[in-house]
């Protein structure tokens, strides 16, 4: 799957999550503040980044207390009506993805059997379904990529 950073997608994300990338280097950063809850994120994006002896596209999230990492993202779906972007990377029939909300926040889903997306979401245990939910927005750019 070929995926690019491309001055349009950054826009798509700054309009969602309302928000402006700024470019240093070879790294785009965006800061998302919400007072009200006491959160900031930072987001930063690498786009086709050395990453071992490959090449691809790092997404690198820091939050108060935590630093998450997506390699090889191969995706984004960005939802106004959500409010949230969530990127994905797939390897091998799995799924991973980060789920950012414009009001800061972040949830992280790892290592996600790609069947789970189109499934009976009601036969999935709720601590299941929830991965399954969250990450089938993507479904699409899965089935349109691999065809």
């Amino acid at each position: 799957m070929s995926f690019a950073f491309t001055p349009e997608k950054f826009s798509e994300i700054e309009k969602v999550l309302e928000t402006s990338f700024h470019k240093r280097g070879n790294q785009y950063r965006a800061v998302l503040e919400n007072e009200e809850e006491q959160r900031k994120l930072i987001i930063e994006i690498y786009p086709d980044t050395p990453i071992g002896d490959k090449k691809g596209n790092l997404i690198s999230i820091f939050a108060m207390n935590s630093h998450i990492q997506l390699h090889f993202c191969t995706g984004f779906v960005a939802s106004d009506f959500l409010g949230e972007v969530t990127f994905f990377g797939e390897h091998a029939g799995h799924l991973s993805g980060i789920v950012i909300e414009k009001q800061a926040a972040c949830s992280v889903f790892t290592n996600v059997d790609a069947s789970l997306l189109s499934g009976d979401f009601e036969k999935l245990a709720p601590e299941v379904m929830l991965s399954g939910i969250a990450l089938s927005l993507t479904e699409p750019l899965l089935e349109k990529h691999n065809k």
